[in-house]
């Protein structure tokens, strides 16, 4: 069986959390490979006694193996954090600073919504460059994987900011805007 190798070369994407990553890849191959080996044992049959919430999690998926937001900030530093990015300029210098509670479902969302964003702006970038004559589909496929993920890591490290002023915007901190 082919092992799992951890992709140390995006230490610098990954804003040194390469190897947090390695050991959850790791810990799931662990449970996939005992899986396996229960069912080639004949110990249970395929999709005997896994249940729906043990492969995907809530709000994705199966089949949706794509790094996501979720967990992508945990400690208790993330919930008392502040804006970064656009969001870090606010117009009033007079305004209270305020808070962003990195850990929440609504930052999650809004990190989501950022994502989606990027990767609309890669792919209009993407159809400025040229391409040789030999494009197949599978090539396509792969390739747009790879810029999915790559609109991730940037989503989660490059700090735009979007993703702070739309959470700001929708939780009880951007109630009071028109002050």
């Amino acid at each position: 069986m082919n092992t799992i190798s951890n992709a140390s070369g995006l230490g610098a994407l990954t804003n040194g959390l390469g190897a947090l990553e390695g050991a959850r890849i790791s810990s799931e191959k662990g449970k996939f490979d005992s899986l396996v080996g229960e069912i080639s044992a004949g110990g249970k049959k395929a999709g005997e006694g896994l249940s729906s919430s043990q492969v995907s999690e809530a709000g994705r998926l199966n089949g949706d193996w794509t790094s996501g937001f979720s967990g992508a900030f945990s400690s208790q530093a993330d919930k008392n954090a502040l804006p970064r990015g656009a969001a870090a300029n606010q117009a009033n210098p007079n305004a209270k600073p305020m808070t962003i509670d990195r850990t929440s479902k609504l930052y999650e969302k809004s990190m989501e919504f950022e994502n989606y964003l990027v990767k609309q702006m890669l792919s209009e970038m993407r159809k400025t460059v040229m391409k040789s004559g030999n494009e197949d589909n599978a090539k396509k496929i792969y390739e747009d994987m790879l810029f999915d993920e790559y609109s991730t890591m940037m989503t989660k490290n490059a700090g735009f900011g979007l993703a702070d002023q739309i959470y700001l915007q929708l939780s009880n901190g951007g109630a009071n805007d028109n002050s």
